[in-house]
């Protein structure tokens, strides 16, 4: 049974949709607390912010923060996920679950509850699904070339850093995330692919479809090409 939940999000310069992030998660966590004797931390890791980022997380005593200098979302993450390890007992990391979203992202309410409820069941990682809350940025061509395309169902074939989970152990075993400037989820995903995998549809993520990314070959460049 998983004991405690560390979840970990990338922010570089985010002072305009952080809140909503955050405000997203406090809602998830409050779910979770509610329906189990599941501990949920939190860590924004403010990557090179020079905005408001920080003073945002510092207004919610309930996120942790860790300022670093990586200039790279991978080792960001990586830096996270290793914090949250730092306060756990080594030899329970299989009752550990790191989950990870977007600092321009919006979690649903069960996306925590709902990972718990796949890792009960043998999940050693869980990949979520991801929707668009809002396309102005774009031509109206856009939208219907990434719907044509995009599966959201159960078993569906996509990789979001902004909707992952796993097991601390997995994760260890497979290397963790990569510092890697983009792709850092696929990386993992594919070390992990032993593991039992859930491809769930059940809890997308509302994500950014912004034109300027904060990440080399992010979700705003695969936008890009379909314009």
């Amino acid at each position: 049974m998983i004991e405690r939940i560390g979840v970990v999000v990338p922010a570089r310069d985010e002072e305009v949709l952080l809140p909503g992030c955050l405000d997203a998660l406090a809602v998830c966590v409050q779910e979770v607390l509610t329906d189990s004797a599941v501990a949920v931390t939190v860590v924004v890791v403010l990557d090179r912010c020079t905005d408001r980022s920080a003073e945002i997380v510092a207004g919610r005593p309930w996120v942790s923060s860790l300022a670093v200098d990586a200039g790279n979302v991978g080792l960001a993450r990586a830096l996270g996920c290793a914090q949250v390890l730092n306060g756990h007992d080594a030899d329970r990391l299989d009752r550990l679950w790191l989950a990870s979203t977007d600092a321009d992202s919006r979690v649903p309410p069960s996306w925590l509850t709902r990972q718990l409820a796949f890792a009960d069941r043998g999940a050693d990682v869980v990949l979520g699904t991801v929707d668009v809350d809002d396309w102005g940025e774009h031509p109206a061509h856009v939208a219907r070339r990434w719907r044509s395309a995009y599966v959201a169902a159960d078993g569906h074939p996509h990789v979001h850093g902004a909707n992952v989970g796993c097991r601390a152990d997995a994760y260890v075993e497979a290397g963790g995330f990569l510092a890697l400037s983009c792709d850092e989820d696929v990386s993992l995903a594919g070390a992990l692919a032993g593991r039992h995998t859930v491809r769930s549809g059940e809890i997308p993520v509302l994500t950014s479809a912004r034109r300027v990314s904060r990440v080399d070959g992010g979700f705003a460049a695969h936008l890009a090409r379909l314009a």
